[in-house]
């Protein structure tokens, strides 16, 4: 059996919550995942809870960031047309307001 372990606020996390998404929803949450540094647990409760999530810029971060792009631009250039809808634009409207909250300066 494991060890019981306190979240930051002292609360026991003895209990399972587990639900199904899609693969397109699995792979925005673990880009959204990546790119707030934080451990997916603590994501998924942080945005189930309306919690404000702060990100904390470093080069692991910044890391992700380009990796997600790189993989969005290729993506791109495979596609010979995109939904309005599609997975692909809402990855890449997420990664753009990310850049553009970490970059203040614009």
């Amino acid at each position: 059996m494991s060890v019981k372990n306190k979240d930051p606020k002292s609360h026991w996390r003895c209990k399972t919550v587990a639900f199904r998404v899609s693969p397109e929803e699995a792979e925005r949450l673990d880009m959204q995942v990546k790119t707030s540094g934080m451990l997916k647990q603590d994501f998924i409760v942080k945005r189930v809870l309306n919690d404000e999530i702060t990100i904390r810029p470093n080069i692991r971060i910044q890391r992700a960031i380009i990796d997600h792009l790189d993989g969005l631009t290729d993506e791109l250039k495979r596609l010979e047309k995109i939904d309005p809808d599609s997975y692909v634009l809402e990855n890449i409207r997420y990664l753009l307001e990310l850049v553009a909250k970490l970059n203040p300066s614009e």
